[in-house]
């Protein structure tokens, strides 16, 4: 396996087994070095299996663990952050909960660039072939693994974000995706005034995303009705993502929640440059609202790791994904949903008005067709190879629309995407690229 735009995933046991795992501990320990390592997990069935592999690994190399359990990816961010340490997550994030993936985190808590993955590859390549042939420490000299509660000081971190009881009153739905958002997101809006209502949050070690959670809002939407909420939140498995849904149940995504955190910023003079960061996915709709707030884009590929290196290049403090990875520079080092869950009901409080109308006032939505196309095999020159037909889809959208043709960097598909204002004309280029893709992936 090959690290992706979000570390290592796959069916864990099959692709990602506790051999694999256990090689890239040593890898890590090896590359990014350091006298400890800090781990956490997801809920999942498997993470205990490959944790234990991946901080036996480390522990090879001679490297101490803090292990922090049960936690959200923004939580080992943070204690990377913190303590100046590498750090490394046990998750498969929004996947089923048969998959699990390995993220690593450099000192400081930020993802790695690509120099440092392809050295982490490279060192991954020598342990699995055992070509690596240095003796390991024996004695004293072997890492030793100690259990950490950082928990209760990310808590207090992302409340003090916001506020303590500044959502006194605020009733919200808080949809924890039966995963690592079940153990923090309840007392961090608590400790923050507000009056949560949380569902999907008994993890069971298999529930995890299961029709829950970001990828699956439709309970949060019923329940946000159902309970006359403001809003509602739905983090997807390990609380680095969130989308949100207004009062009446309307979805609210990532490029709607960036966007009037951009403007609720640039009106406090909080918006460095008056920019944000965001990837080629996001909407059209999205790049107009800030246009008419005065408000500049700064495009980058796909991946948060690849907006936080173009934050952290530009001096930039607001940045994200429209699946709802949001990052605030000033707080975080990574996505971290509830940190963004927190701030946009803060928004909300602050200025007496309903997530709709925040979102409305903010950007209008472009339709927008997002089909995944399973592959047979790796298609990085998927662009080149379809470049008729997209430049057919181009030339026929105008102004009017925008199309965009990817491989996934997390899973074997290529991924289509149109946007138009006539939702008509959006389905008819999304069918047709879809059919180029397949065409040349007929055993797909």
């Amino acid at each position: 396996m090959r690290f992706g735009t979000d570390g290592i995933r796959g069916v864990a046991n099959e692709a990602l087994t506790p051999e694999l795992a256990l090689a890239v501990g040593r890898a890590t320990a090896r590359v990014l070095g350091g006298p400890k390592i800090a781990v956490g997990q997801d809920p999942r069935r498997s993470g205990a299996m490959l944790e234990a592999a991946f901080i036996a690994g480390v522990c090879a190399e001679g490297v101490d663990v803090e292990r922090l359990g049960v936690v959200p990816t923004p939580t080992v961010a943070f204690q990377s952050q913190v303590v100046g340490c590498p750090a490394a997550m046990i998750s498969a994030s929004h996947n089923p909960f048969s998959d699990n993936g390995i993220k690593v985190f450099a000192p400081g808590g930020v993802k790695l660039t690509d120099g440092v993955q392809n050295e982490l590859e490279a060192v991954l390549g020598e342990v699995m072939s055992g070509r690596s042939e240095s003796a390991g420490p024996t004695g004293v000299d072997v890492g030793s693994v100690a259990d950490v509660a950082v928990v209760g000081r990310y808590i207090d971190h992302v409340v003090e974000a916001v506020g303590a009881d500044s959502l006194r009153g605020m009733s919200v739905v808080l949809d924890c995706a039966n995963g690592a958002a079940s153990s923090v997101a309840s007392e961090a809006f608590i400790r923050a005034g507000a009056s949560p209502i949380v569902i999907h949050a008994e993890p069971d070690g298999c529930n995890i995303n299961r029709q829950c959670g970001s990828t699956h809002p439709e309970s949060l939407q019923e329940a946000v009705r159902a309970h006359g909420a403001a809003c509602g939140f739905a983090f997807d498995g390990d609380a680095d993502r969130v989308l949100a849904v207004d009062a009446s149940g309307r979805l609210i995504d990532g490029d709607q929640l960036i966007a009037l955190a951009a403007i609720d910023r640039k009106g406090r003079g909080e918006l460095a440059h008056d920019s944000v960061v965001v990837t080629v996915m996001s909407n059209l709709g999205f790049r107009l609202g800030m246009a008419r707030a005065g408000i500049a884009v700064v495009d980058t590929a796909v991946g948060d790791r690849y907006v936080l290196e173009a934050m952290d290049s530009g001096g930039f403090v607001l940045g994200g994904e429209q699946s709802g990875h949001i990052i605030f520079r000033d707080r975080a080092t990574t996505g971290d949903g509830v940190l963004s869950a927190l701030t946009v009901a803060s928004i909300m409080a602050r200025d007496g008005k309903g997530l709709g109308e925040l979102a409305d006032s903010a950007m209008t939505r472009f339709p927008q067709i997002l089909r995944n196309v399973r592959i047979a095999a790796p298609m990085p020159d998927v662009v080149e190879r379809i470049s008729g037909e997209l430049a057919a889809a181009s030339e026929a959208l105008g102004d009017e629309g925008r199309v965009l043709v990817r491989p996934s960097g997390t899973e074997p598909v290529v991924r289509v995407m149109v946007e138009a204002i006539v939702p008509e004309h959006a389905e008819l280029w999304a069918s047709t690229l879809v059919g180029a893709v397949e065409a040349l992936s007929p055993q797909s």
